[in-house]
C-alpha cells in the first residue's frame, strides 16, 4: 500500500471527504449517445475525459473516479472491445491520476459484470475472477490510490470482486451496493446483511450508490449507521430522471443534494459523492456545505429481525390435464391464436367447440411470427373465464425486459393462469411492425428459471415476492433439423431448470418422431407431438421454406403437389392421421395447431385420437 493510499484511510477517519459525481451523465450532456461505449473514450477522446475530471476538481472534490465503470471484458465485448480491456483501464487510470496531481485521491471504478443474455448459464466463478482481476490489475498499474466497487446488486459478486482486489493489489477497497426505493437491492439483499458480510470480508469502506435518490440513500446510511461503526460512503443519484424533449433530465437541485449530504454525514457517512444525474455544480454545493465537517460519532443497536419466508401457494385439489399422463391417458391440446383486433367472439366460439368435443386445454400464442395480436395473457384469462377450459399461455422473451416479464408472470398468476409455455420467440424483424425491436433480456432457459424462482417465492434476483406462484411450466422442443440430439440435450437442461412438459414443433417425419421421443423418455415428462395439418401444396412449401423450425419432408410435399381446396385439406388430414397412428403408442400427448383458424380440421383429428384411445385403452 502506498503512502497516499494509507493517507486516504487516515483522512477518511478524521475528515469528511467529497468525491466527484456522474461521468456518464456528463458525457451524455456533452452529446455522447447512450449507445456509445463511454469507457472507450479513454483512448479515443482522452481530452474530453480529462476535462470532466478537471470540472470536478474545480468544484473542490477530494477524490475523483476513473472513467472505467463498464470497462470489464463482459461489457466491452458488446462493442467488440474486449481485447482492449487492459488499455482502456490503464489509460483511464493514467488520465485521472495526471489530472488529480498530488493532493487528490483517485479511485479505480469497477462495476458489475454483464450477465449472459442468451447463454444457458451464468458465468463460472473462475471466469468471473479472471475478468475482475484483469480490470483491477490494470487500474492498479495505472496508479490509482484505491479501488471502488460500485453499483453491485448481487452480494456474492461483490464479495468475489473484493476478494480478487485483495489478491491482486494492496490498495484500499470501497464496496458499494445499489439499493432500491423499497427495501434491499434488486437481488433482495438488505443493507444490514450487506454490511455484515462485507465487514467480515475485509472491505475498507462500505456504502450505497445509484439505485435511487438522496432520500433512499439517507435511509440506507441511517439504517447501517445504527448497525456498525465502520467507514461508510454515500453516492446518491440526483433523484429520478425525467424524459424531456428527447433527453433524460435529473431535476434534483444542487441545494437539495447538499442538504441531503449533510444529513448523510450526520447519519454516519465518511465519504460523500454523486452518481447518475449529478454534475460539478451539484458537487460544488456539497463541498461548500460539508466544509470543515468531521465524521459523526455513532452508537450501534441490534439488527432488525430477518424477513419472513414467502408463503407457498395454497394446495389445490382441482383436476389438472397433466394428471392424465400419470394415468396413461392421451392428452390433447389445441392452439388458437388471439385475434389481431379486439373482437374475441370467433376465438371464444372455437374454444367452446374444442371444449365440447373433449379437448383438454387451449394453448394461446404470444404474437407468433412477431405479428401484433391481442395479448396472450388477457386472451387466456378471457377463455378460462368465459369458456371454462384450461389454457397454456405462451410467453415469449422477445417483447419484455426482465422487469416486464416478471410483472407479466405475477399478473398471469393473479388472473388464474396456471400453465406457461416458456419460449424465446420469433425476432421482431420478421413481423408486421417496421421498426420494432427485440428485447431478449432472457432466453427460454432463463425464463424457465425465472418461473421456477417465482414458484419458490422469489424474483429472478432473489427478492421475495411474499406469496409464491405455482405455475406448471412447459417448454418447446424442435425435433426438426439435421440432427435432433442437440435439441434433446437442450430439453434436458430445460427440465433441470423446472420444465414439467414440452410441446414440439410440427413434425412430419415419422421415423424422426420415433427416434426423438424414445430419446426423451428417460426425462419422465410428457412431450406433446405438434400436429399441423397441411391444406395445400402452397401451404406445404411455405411451411418448409419460410417458417422457422418447420421441415416438411420431400415425400410429404410430393403428396401435396398440385393440391388445394377440399382435395388439399383431405390429403393433409390423411397425412396427419397416418402420423398419429404410426406413433400413437409412443407419444403420450398431442398438440394440434389449427391452420388459418379452421377448427373443423382440429375437430376431425381430436375425434380420431379419441377413437384410437377408446379402442386401445390407457397404458397398464
Amino acid at each position: 500500500m502506498t503512502r497516499k493510499s494509507r493517507d486516504f484511510l487516515t483522512q477518511l477517519d478524521e475528515h469528511i471527504l467529497v468525491a466527484d459525481g456522474a461521468i456518464g451523465t456528463y458525457l451524455y450532456d456533452k452529446g455522447i449517445p447512450f449507445e456509445a461505449c463511454y469507457d472507450e473514450l479513454n483512448l479515443d477522446r482522452p481530452h474530453l475525459v480529462r476535462s470532466i475530471h478537471e470540472a470536478y476538481l474545480d468544484a473542490g472534490v477530494h477524490l475523483i473516479e476513473t472513467n472505467t465503470f463498464g470497462a470489464n471484458r463482459t461489457k466491452l465485448q458488446m462493442f467488440g472491445l474486449e481485447d482492449r480491456t487492459r488499455d482502456i483501464n490503464f489509460s483511464g487510470a493514467c488520465l485521472a491520476v495526471e489530472a488529480a496531481g498530488e493532493g487528490i485521491f483517485v479511485a479505480g471504478s469497477v462495476g458489475p459484470l454483464a450477465e449472459p443474455r442468451l447463454e444457458e448459464t451464468r458465468l463460472p466463478e473462475a471466469q468471473k475472477r479472471e475478468i475482475f482481476r484483469e480490470q483491477i490489475v490494470a487500474l492498479a498499474e495505472g496508479g490509482v490510490d484505491l479501488i471502488i466497487l460500485e453499483t453491485f446488486t448481487r452480494l456474492d459478486d461483490l464479495l468475489l470482486a473484493l476478494q480478487v482486489s485483495r489478491e491482486s493489489c494492496d490498495l484500499p477497497v470501497c464496496c458499494q451496493m445499489a439499493f432500491q426505493e423499497r427495501g434491499g437491492t434488486a437481488a433482495g439483499i438488505s443493507p444490514t446483511r450487506a454490511v455484515r458480510q462485507l465487514e467480515l470480508a475485509g472491505a475498507d469502506v462500505i456504502g450505497a450508490n445509484c439505485g435511487s435518490g438522496p432520500r433512499r440513500i439517507l435511509e440506507v446510511i441511517t439504517q447501517i449507521g445504527n448497525q456498525t461503526k465502520f467507514r461508510l460512503s454515500a453516492f446518491p443519484n440526483a433523484g429520478f430522471p425525467s424524459y424531456v424533449e428527447g433527453r433524460y433530465m435529473y431535476l434534483t437541485t444542487p441545494e437539495y443534494l447538499a442538504e441531503s449530504a449533510a444529513k448523510m454525514v450526520a447519519a454516519g457517512a465518511n465519504l460523500i459523492g454523486g452518481c447518475c444525474g449529478t454534475s460539478p455544480d451539484d458537487i460544488r454545493k456539497v463541498v461548500e456545505r460539508l466544509e470543515g465537517e468531521k465524521p459523526s460519532p455513532r452508537s450501534t443497536s441490534q439488527p432488525a429481525q430477518p424477513r419472513t419466508e414467502p408463503t407457498p401457494p395454497p394446495p389445490t385439489h382441482e383436476e389438472d390435464f397433466l394428471d392424465k399422463f400419470e394415468r396413461g391417458e392421451k392428452i390433447i391440446v389445441n392452439e388458437i391464436d388471439p385475434p389481431p383486433h379486439m373482437d374475441t367472439d370467433q376465438v371464444l366460439s372455437s374454444c367452446q367447440k374444442m371444449k365440447e368435443i373433449g379437448c383438454d386445454a387451449i394453448t394461446v400464442g404470444d404474437n407468433p411470427l412477431a405479428i401484433t395480436r391481442l395479448g396472450g395473457i388477457a386472451m387466456s384469462h378471457i377463455i378460462q373465464r368465459d369458456i371454462g377450459i384450461p389454457t397454456i399461455t405462451h410467453l415469449a422473451c422477445r417483447d419484455r425486459n426482465l422487469i416486464g416479464t416478471q410483472s407479466s408472470l405475477m399478473g398471469a398468476w393473479a388472473l388464474g393462469i396456471r400453465h406457461i409455455l416458456a419460449i424465446t420467440g420469433d425476432p421482431a424483424r420478421v413481423g408486421d411492425q417496421p421498426g420494432a425491436t427485440s428485447v431478449f433480456d432472457l432466453n427460454s432457459l432463463r425464463l424457465i428459471s425465472m418461473i421456477h424462482d417465482l414458484n419458490e417465492g422469489y424474483s429472478i434476483t432473489g427478492k421475495s415476492i411474499r406469496k409464491a406462484t405455482g405455475f406448471r411450466i412447459s417448454c418447446a422442443l424442435n425435433p426438426n433439423g439435421r440432427r435432433y440430439e442437440p435439441q434433446v440435450r437442450r430439453l434436458s437442461k430445460k427440465v433441470e431448470r423446472g420444465a414439467q412438459y414440452a410441446l414440439s414443433q410440427p413434425v412430419y417425419d415419422v421415423e424422426r418422431i420415433k427416434e426423438c421421443w424414445k430419446a426423451c423418455q428417460p426425462m419422465g415428462i410428457p412431450v406433446f407431438l405438434g400436429i399441423l395439418p397441411l391444406v395445400s401444396e402452397r401451404n406445404a412449401e411455405f411451411l418448409h421454406n419460410e417458417v422457422p423450425g418447420i421441415e416438411v419432408p420431400s415425400e410429404i410435399r410430393r403428396r401435396m403437389k398440385g393440391l388445394s381446396g377440399e382435395s388439399g385439406r383431405a390429403e393433409g388430414l390423411a397425412i396427419a392421421r397416418e402420423t398419429i397412428d404410426a406413433v400413437f403408442d409412443i407419444v403420450p400427448a398431442f398438440y394440434l395447431i389449427t391452420p388459418f383458424g379452421r377448427i373443423s380440421l382440429a375437430t376431425e383429428l381430436i375425434t380420431h385420437i379419441q377413437t384410437r384411445s377408446v379402442s386401445t385403452g390407457p397404458k397398464p
